[in-house]
């Protein structure tokens, strides 16, 4: 699979298997991440990985009641720390991506959660009060195969060419 094609699978799942991702797939997952670009290559981002079943169900409610969060049989938590660089938010999510698409090519299904209470999911995993959560991603074998489309904009809608060109 090229990367083109994985962008175009690529869905958010929010049903997953009950079935463990093997630690290798986990490792090329973190992986993707570590390989992906920061502002002046600072590379602050953070990862927690979950697996326990106990915690991730405690995650749930700390991510407002998704109760898929639980049923994922892996969640990714993205960290940083704001002082080092007002980048970290951008760097975080390029390496979330990563993380993303290499799932997509493995077979794997994820799902961003930016909803979320930060001083619950901090709580839960030990987070210490000067690091930030980002984003949780969730990760596993989707419950359904193939993408599910979804509309999107076309090019012209989002695109200008020299100057600014929409018609807010």
């Amino acid at each position: 699979m090229d990367v083109f094609e994985a962008i175009k699978l690529r869905r958010s799942v929010r049903a997953y298997r009950d079935k463990p991702v093997e630690e290798e797939k986990i490792q090329k997952l973190l992986e993707a991440a570590r390989l992906a670009p920061s502002a002046k290559n600072r590379q602050e981002w953070r990862f927690i990985v979950v697996t326990d079943k106990r915690t991730r169900e405690l995650l749930v409610d700390a991510c407002k009641g998704q109760k898929f969060v639980g049923e994922a049989p892996v969640i990714i938590v993205g960290l940083a720390d704001p002082s080092v660089s007002r980048w970290y938010k951008v760097d975080l999510g390029i390496s979330m991506e990563h993380i993303v698409l290499e799932a997509t090519e493995l077979g794997l299904g994820t799902c961003w959660i930016g909803a979320f209470y930060e001083d619950k999911v901090k709580e839960i995993l030990n987070i210490p009060e000067n690091k930030e959560v980002v984003a949780l991603l969730t990760v596993g074998y989707p419950r359904e195969e193939g993408p599910r489309l979804t509309g999107r904009k076309k090019l012209e809608e989002i695109v200008c060419y020299e100057k600014y060109c929409f018609e807010d």
